[in-house]
């Protein structure tokens, strides 16, 4: 076996000279060469493994190996299903001035992993310092629900919580009468929302919303209240419960609304962020639903010209509130958009992508183990009805091309088609668990490969947000 030291991970502490080194099967381990007595005697007896006490005591030796909160910068979410991807992303964030967010994950992605919040820290970190990176990052608990799912983000070190208050986001019906509306909020709480409802509806007849021929009357407001009541009053009890678990130490707290079946109107926009505010909920991005069809590892689906309009509204309810970015949720591929959002946004703007760092992985296995690639696919096709559930996609299995007929030249054209595209995305749990060892294998061997197709696509990704 042959080992490589990667040049750029070398760092000094104490007259010792800390690096990691790779074997021609793309593994890395950690190497330490000099007299420091001290490290000598911490790093673990596996003392070569990137193991988890390994990582915490680069942590506590070497500050930026933290992540740290973003709060209004550019930024942007890279999401690594397979904590391999860490290495490309910085390859793609050099320069550009966006801060990076590389360990994200949702609790959904983690149990279809097999990963814990830990794992996807320590995976990221590792990733970091291979590359030497020393500018500040993110670490993002995504789409978290409850209470139960943010202490395992907190133990392990994150600095970003999202919100996700979907579960108690409500249908109203556009045909109910004001009457109606009222009625059915009699068991809403007010007193935890600690304003009354006469209060409230008082409060925005006086208030001028900053958008022309957006309005608030009373069945408006009566509306949103209704939709959205609950999930603030979710919010507060989670921000709540966030910055009891973080005491003294800052984080970024974003809100996501995006994965409900109804968009979020410019006023309920408004109502949600003026609510926020009157309890006390300090936030850094706030993540709508927007018009249109925001699918997983596509472009956006919808009319430009209209979304353009929409988003315009949204922004300048950003900027007449001025303390958060608007965070783009399933925001993997979507370019006609991004320029759109950043220039209207000023650039508080936050970028969230989860799964296109694994169609990239696809990509390189497509290029050099067509026949694993193969199996891979047919394997999604078959299981894409069942995976799709709890995805917002559209792929049409009539429309997947059967691996049969298709040569291997063929299958790397299989990342650029919609529907087979939609099916390898939604699938990757499924994947990993029939497929995800000997997958990983052929990833590392391929890690300079995997680095430079992560970097093509992200720079693409990242373009439109760098000013």
């Amino acid at each position: 076996m042959t080992y490589q030291k990667i040049e750029k991970s070398t760092v000094s502490l104490d007259g010792t000279d800390l690096s990691l080194w790779k074997d021609e099967n793309g593994d890395r381990f950690l190497s330490y060469s000099g007299n420091s007595m001290e490290l000598r005697d911490q790093i673990n007896p596996g003392i070569f493994a990137l193991s988890s006490s390994n990582a915490a005591l680069l942590r506590e030796k070497f500050t930026w190996l933290n992540p740290q909160p973003l709060g209004l910068q550019t930024s942007a979410g890279t999401g690594d299903r397979l904590g391999l991807a860490t290495s490309g992303h910085i390859l793609a964030f050099e320069g550009s001035g966006i801060a990076p967010v590389f360990a994200q994950q949702s609790v959904r992605e983690n149990i279809r992993t097999h990963r814990t919040p830990q794992q996807v820290m320590d995976d990221a970190m590792w990733g970091i310092f291979e590359m030497g990176w020393k500018l500040p990052w993110g670490a993002d608990g995504d789409h978290l629900k409850n209470s139960e799912d943010i202490k395992s983000f907190v133990d392990a070190g994150y600095t970003f919580f999202t919100i996700d208050p979907g579960a108690y986001v409500c249908n109203v019906d556009p045909e109910s009468s004001e009457a109606k509306l009222k009625e059915s909020l009699k068991e809403f709480d007010f007193e935890a929302f600690q304003i009354s409802l006469e209060s409230l509806l008082i409060s925005y007849n006086t208030t001028k919303i900053p958008v022309e021929n957006i309005h608030c009357s009373d069945y408006d407001v009566l509306t949103a209240l209704i939709k959205y009541g609950k999930a603030i009053l979710h919010v507060k009890e989670m921000y709540s419960d966030v910055s009891q678990r973080m005491a003294s130490k800052p984080f970024d707290f974003e809100v996501s609304v995006d994965e409900t079946d109804w968009p979020t109107s410019v006023f309920e926009h408004f109502f949600i962020a003026n609510e926020m505010s009157r309890l006390g909920i300090q936030w850094t991005s706030l993540a709508p639903r927007f018009i249109g069809r925001f699918e997983k590892g596509v472009d956006y689906i919808g009319e430009l010209c209209r979304f353009e309009t929409e988003y315009k509204n949204h922004a300048a309810i950003q900027k007449y509130f001025g303390n958060y970015k608007i965070s783009l949720h399933s925001g993997s591929d979507k370019f006609s958009i991004y320029r759109i959002c950043a220039i209207n946004s000023d650039y508080k703007i936050h970028l969230k992508t989860a799964g296109t760092s694994y169609l990239e992985a696809l990509r390189v296995l497509a290029a050099t183990e067509p026949k694993l690639f193969r199996e891979i696919y047919a394997f999604s096709r078959k299981q894409y009805e069942i995976d799709k559930v709890s995805y917002h996609v559209s792929a049409e299995f009539a429309k997947m091309r059967a691996p049969e007929d298709l040569s291997d030249d063929q299958l790397p054209d299989l990342l650029n088609d919609f529907h087979a595209r939609q099916a390898l995305h939604v699938c990757f749990g499924s994947v990993l668990d029939h497929f995800g060892k000997e997958f990983l294998v052929i990833l590392k061997k391929n890690r300079d490969l995997y680095d430079a197709q992560i970097k093509t696509h992200f720079d693409r990704h990242l373009a439109d947000f760098i000013h």
